[in-house]
């Protein structure tokens, strides 16, 4: 039996999300049904397609799912927050737009206004010199990139507000995994950089709900 944690929301501004990829498809449909009983909006992550396409007809009907972002709404979203405060998502490459997908899902699920900003990466930094009135205009930066993840340290480089980096697996050799773009975004010299782990669009996101928050209510 799953045991839902109804009160997340109003402790920490954000609801639960129930993370699918290490559940069994038998545990996705309890949980599935469990959740269609109460109103409340629902975030479903690393729903990869395979496993949605094992769920059940009726439990997929259910579900509003977003393949690139792998992600499943149950019960629409939350309503609009943070009025006037937008997250800008900017992704190095096209590869990154999984993780880059999974951020502004998670943002636009939470009530936040979110511009996704893809292919900005060092090998075409002139498409990012094209954007950065879009990003500078932003409150919250997200970086999603792989490689040598060096769009990291770019940003870092040009914006005031906070950046938060979401180093991902996109890569080879020695790039292989993430490993290298995580390492690279821990040791930016860019001041400040908040670095979330490999592939994390998700938590990036709810860092950046998290700053909203207290940007708008102030402390306690």
């Amino acid at each position: 039996m799953h045991i839902h944690d109804h009160d997340r929301l109003d402790r920490i501004g954000m609801p639960e999300a129930v993370l699918c990829s290490e559940k069994t498809t038998a545990q996705l449909e309890r949980i599935i049904d469990d959740l269609a009983a109460t109103p409340s909006p629902v975030l479903l992550t690393r729903l990869f397609e395979p496993k949605f396409a094992e769920l059940s007809p009726s439990a997929q009907a259910r579900l509003d799912h977003h393949p690139t972002s792998a992600t499943a709404t149950m019960h629409g979203t939350l309503a609009p927050r943070h009025d006037g405060r937008r997250v800008a998502v900017v992704a190095a490459g096209t590869s990154d737009q999984g993780v880059a997908s999974e951020a502004t899902r998670t943002l636009r699920f939470s009530g936040v206004e979110t511009s996704e900003i893809v292919d900005v990466g060092v090998a075409g930094i002139w498409r990012l010199e094209r954007a950065l009135p879009e990003v500078l205009a932003a409150d919250i930066v997200i970086a999603v990139a792989g490689m040598d993840a060096a769009l990291v340290s770019v940003l870092g480089g040009l914006i005031a507000g906070p950046l938060i980096a979401v180093p991902t697996s996109v890569g080879y050799g020695v790039a292989e995994g993430g490993s290298t773009a995580l390492h690279s975004a821990l040791a930016s010299c860019a001041q400040g950089v908040t670095v979330v782990n490999i592939d994390n669009g998700f938590g990036a996101a709810c860092a950046a709900v998290r700053m909203l928050t207290r940007f708008d209510t102030g402390p306690d």
